[in-house]
């Protein structure tokens, strides 16, 4: 009787901990695909009729979702999703940038053979993507690429750190991705980053990848002055 207690309590332990993760991850990827729009209000209510769950992993998620720069919450008026301005988006790029060298120098000083092997079986991944001109899949497994680089040094500050950056220049970054001859570009930059750090490259390795963000940043630019003489 007791083992039964027990596997209860665990089964209720594991529902009632993923519950709330699970509703993040849905809020998060309505916010990164438009769904929910920059400055969007979010109704706590709504939101938890919409994903079939009780207000409280909704509002768990909402904090989890600020913590990630997702969200603001002000008091007295509820939660929206965050807005961020072309000035705060180059300035983010920026830090991204430097921190970017780093992993760069990091994984040229460290990187296995294994590891190697994870990062080109990504990159051909997002090469059949950029032929095929496919700006989701590719935009998807930019991100992929990044994060790995980030993880395979095994710093999970400097991980986490990054991840709240990446996900808000999400919006900015996309739009940056889907101007022409844009995606082969950006896959010819990753092969020359990891063959940098293949040979062991500290110095060119940290200068690809501080390049490439600012590079992107330089796309960004663009991509906002073609939408802002779009909408004039």
């Amino acid at each position: 009787m007791a083992k039964h207690n027990d596997t209860t309590l665990t089964i209720a332990l594991v529902q009632q901990t993923s519950l709330p993760a699970l509703v993040q991850k849905e809020l998060e990827r309505l916010i990164l695909c438009g769904d929910l729009a920059s400055g969007a209000k979010l109704n706590e209510a709504a939101l938890a009729e919409k994903l079939g769950v009780s207000r409280g992993p909704v509002r768990e998620a909402f904090r989890s979702l600020e913590e990630s720069g997702l969200v603001r919450q002000e008091k007295n008026c509820g939660v929206f999703v965050r807005q961020i301005s072309v000035e705060e988006a180059g300035e983010i790029y920026e830090v991204r940038a430097a921190l970017e060298e780093l992993v760069g120098r990091k994984l040229a000083a460290a990187v296995t053979p294994a590891q190697l092997k994870e990062v080109r079986a990504l990159l051909e991944k997002m090469d059949k993507a950029a032929a095929k001109n496919n700006v989701d899949a590719y935009s998807a497994l930019n991100l992929e690429f990044h994060d790995l680089l980030l993880r395979q040094t095994g710093n999970q500050k400097l991980l986490s750190t990054y991840r709240r950056l990446v996900n808000e220049l999400n919006l900015f970054r996309r739009n940056a991705l889907a101007q022409g001859g844009t995606l082969s570009l950006s896959s010819r930059e990753h092969h020359e980053i990891v063959a940098r750090i293949a040979a062991g490259d500290a110095d060119g390795a940290g200068a690809l990848m501080r390049e490439h963000v600012l590079d992107s940043r330089q796309r960004m630019y663009r991509a906002h002055a073609v939408a802002s003489a779009d909408i004039h």
